[in-house]
């Protein structure tokens, strides 16, 4: 008799041996030695470069329709003002807008951040869930039922639909987290109605906030953040689950969904709560902030498993892509020095980046790297969302708030251009068996 669990079976049975990834050059997650994605794709939307012709590492660079991130964030800060709805034109329609077409745009976005009569009450509040992830899938879902285009994916029809989710994300998110806040913790629910006059990140802000209280600076840095997790590139697993799911033919809301899906995982877009997390547990763990030495071996212990969630990873140190350096993470590092300063908490800062300064060393000392590691942008994107009284619950809702712009604008590309589902092959590697007969087994 077999006493193998059925659990044991499934691994058993299940298991590769990692030599056969050699045997049969098959790169694992997609990806090689340095970490660089396996072209599977082209698209105008976004660029990102670490490496040279000659293959050098060089400092990473970041841009939307071919427009570098930082110009665009320098004009932005050169001129005080609000970016996230200019990058949601630049990303869907390729080009960026005058003036008169940035406030037309704006106004569109506006009158279509509403959600269906009775919604919020009978979708979202009725229909509690305990993760605002999952409550979000859920409410895009239901929205589709309110569609009576729902499958036609011509590209007229496709950007109405854009429009209207990247205008609802924010309501969802926020009213998700208000329905879990009151049904799971027992708390005063609240539901505030966005104001059009406002922008996105101040609507966030506002919506979520009892008393409806924020300063500028608050939104300000909000607002970068939903522009550097805009977009990242066709091959981010979110937004490759969106060209991969467009390509079958499916509707917008369906594709939606399954992306929403994706980015949850703690591998995507849900590294930015392990980071924060992380780095709360090395400031209750470091007893002198000052010291180098006390810093680096708590993260050595990091590293081998012995502390925090005892997994090995560093989270908000590396990256797929970036070598030298995450050009978001050095955009963010600078707004997030104002709000520190206005908030008094210079001191934890400096912990801060002390860490991300010590961790790249200690982790080429532990492990077997082929290229520099560089601390990402999700390394300050949780101590900016508790600076700003954010809930972790809402952290990845944000993400997502500002990704499914990327999202759609891949989906429209993916339209526009392939004709084919996507369907890479995978190898068996089993040797042929003779069936048995239940009898005999």
């Amino acid at each position: 008799m077999n006493l193998l669990s059925k659990e044991e079976k499934m691994i058993k049975n299940s298991q590769i041996p990692s030599e056969f990834y050699k045997k049969y050059n098959v790169k694992k997650g997609l990806r090689d030695i340095n970490w660089k994605g396996v072209l599977a794709g082209l698209t105008n939307i976004s660029a990102i470069h670490s490496f040279d012709k000659e293959g050098n590492q060089i400092p990473g660079i970041l841009e939307y329709r071919a427009y570098n991130i930082k110009d665009i964030i320098n004009d932005l800060r050169k001129e005080n003002r609000f970016g996230f709805e200019e990058m949601t034109y630049l990303l869907l329609f390729g080009e960026l807008p005058t003036a008169n077409e940035l406030q037309g745009f704006q106004n569109l976005l506006t009158s279509r951040r509403t959600l269906p009569e009775f919604f919020v009450r009978e979708t979202i509040l009725t229909n509690a869930s305990s993760d605002v992830m999952n409550s979000m899938s859920r409410c895009i879902l239901a929205l589709a039922s309110y569609d009576e285009k729902v499958s036609d994916i011509s590209i007229e029809n496709v950007l109405e639909q854009s429009l209207g989710l990247i205008a609802d994300f924010p309501l969802l998110a926020i009213y998700s987290y208000q329905s879990y806040v009151h049904y799971f913790k027992k708390e005063s629910l609240y539901i505030h109605y966005p104001d059009p006059k406002m922008t996105t990140a101040e609507n966030i802000l506002r919506m979520l906030r009892p008393d409806f209280h924020y300063t500028e600076v608050e939104a300000k840095v909000l607002d970068i953040a939903l522009i550097l997790h805009i977009e990242h590139g066709g091959g981010n697993n979110s937004t490759f689950t969106t060209h991969v799911v467009t390509s079958s033919g499916t509707d917008t809301y369906a594709t939606i969904a399954a992306a929403l899906s994706s980015l949850k995982g703690p591998k995507h877009g849900g590294a930015n709560i392990k980071a924060a997390k992380m780095l709360e547990n090395i400031k209750e763990n470091i007893s002198n902030y000052e010291d180098d030495a006390e810093i680096e071996k708590y993260l050595h212990k990091i590293l081998n498993k012995e502390v925090f969630d005892k997994q090995g990873l560093i989270y908000g140190i590396g990256h797929a892509i970036y070598s030298v350096s995450d050009p978001r993470f050095e955009v963010f590092k600078s707004y997030v020095e104002t709000l520190v300063k206005e908030k008094g908490l210079e001191e934890e800062f400096k912990l801060y980046e002390k860490v991300a300064r010590l961790a790249p060393k200690v982790i080429s000392e532990n492990r077997k790297i082929y290229k520099t590691i560089c601390p990402n942008v999700v390394f300050y994107s949780g101590f900016v969302y508790r600076i700003l009284e954010i809930p972790q619950e809402l952290f990845t809702p944000l993400f997502a708030i500002a990704r499914i712009v990327g999202w759609l604008a891949h989906r429209i590309e993916e339209l526009i251009n392939m004709n084919k589902i996507i369907r890479p092959a995978y190898e068996s590697v089993l040797e042929s068996k003779n069936y048995i007969k239940l009898g005999e087994r």
